[in-house]
């Protein structure tokens, strides 16, 4: 990264200490091996330096969302480790799938004939518990067959802890999986590892909180912040009684306001519903974003605050938790994280 500019409009730091923490923390909350999920470039963190750093600290079994992702893993990786596509076998992806020695997960019965019209071998099988999405139903889960390593599930409500659909899910896994013995049994989610030794099944598949989202969609002082979203003040300037602010007249100034304008924009990821809610951590303090956000910089209300040109906001981190960023911005976590666009620098520390 030592060809990056010293001073960029937008970057996004991500601390792999802190995500090793988050892993061990997990492993240790759950007693159970740890599945990383790592599925679009790890939330837009990176996928190949969160895997490496995560293969350091223990973790053999990866999962992806696409083949292509497996297979950008695969190569950087190396033969060691196993990964998992969880969108399964068909079309093309079956020939990617094996020429980069990955792991379907079954989610129908077409997907299965054509795993084992393909040649079959190790794979994985996805029950539909309550999702309605992805994997067969219980009542039409297939017989044991050659090859099956892997059974699980999703749970649709794991960040509602009290709600009890994740009971009705681990006690209808638990009964179907049982007709799959030796297959290893994967249930808990990010927010699962939080719901009980009785979630764990034979290994976790978290995501989110891996990369410091909380489990319940707020933040939890167990879960290490490992993103950090930071944009240079470009410009500071004052407005009068009267004027306005961005696209739109989005904002229009009761009393003379100082106004910094900080370089990250919706094209940097920085979704536009993060105004008027949304605030950023500037000067010690956190301060409203104001206007509308356009393609390349947004406007902050620094009034009273000694700020300048190449100073740095800190639109999600340490000190304003991602998670709290996403409910001012009415989303979650997730999307926050893999909205920021390529061209943000990622700028790896820990």
């Amino acid at each position: 990264m030592s060809s990056l500019p010293a001073s960029l409009p937008a970057s996004l730091t991500v601390d792999l200490g802190a995500l090793a923490r988050n892993y061990h923390f997990l492993g240790t909350l759950t007693g159970r091996p740890v599945n990383p999920v790592v599925k679009a470039d790890a939330y837009g963190l990176g996928a190949v330096q969160v895997a490496r750093r995560l293969m350091a600290e223990g973790a053999r079994t990866f999962f992806v969302a696409r083949a292509l992702e497996g297979m950008v893993l695969r190569e950087a990786l190396g033969s060691e480790p196993t990964i998992y596509v969880l969108d399964g076998a068909h079309g093309d992806n079956i020939r990617a799938i094996r020429a980069a020695n990955l792991r379907p997960v079954i989610n129908q019965p077409a997907q299965l004939e054509a795993w084992h019209q393909s040649g079959g071998g190790a794979c994985g099988l996805q029950i539909d518990t309550a999702m309605n999405r992805l994997g067969y139903r219980v009542e039409n889960a297939p017989e044991p067959f050659e090859g099956l390593e892997l059974v699980m599930t999703h749970l649709a409500c794991a960040d509602e802890p009290s709600n009890p659909l994740n009971r009705q899910q681990r006690d209808a896994f638990n009964a179907v999986s049982q007709k799959y013995p030796g297959a290893t049994r994967s249930f808990a989610n990010s927010g699962g590892c939080f719901l009980g030794p009785d979630f764990g099944f034979d290994v976790v598949r978290p995501g989110i909180c891996l990369y410091g989202g909380g489990p319940e969609g707020k933040p939890d002082a167990r879960i290490a912040p490992v993103a950090t979203l930071h944009a240079q003040v470009m410009q500071v300037r004052p407005v009068p009684v009267g004027e306005t602010v961005g696209y739109s007249q989005g904002y229009r100034a009761d009393t003379e306001i100082t106004v910094a304008t900080c370089g990250a924009g919706y094209a940097d990821g920085i979704m536009r519903s993060n105004s008027p809610g949304g605030q950023v951590w500037i000067a010690g303090q956190l301060r409203p974003i104001i206007g509308r956000i356009s393609m390349d910089v947004l406007a902050v209300d620094v009034t009273g605050l000694a700020v300048q040109a190449g100073d740095t906001v800190e639109i999600f981190g340490a000190n304003r938790m991602v998670d709290d960023a996403a409910t001012a911005a009415g989303t979650i976590s997730y999307e926050m994280l893999t909205s920021i666009t390529p061209r943000v620098p990622r700028l790896y520390v820990g």
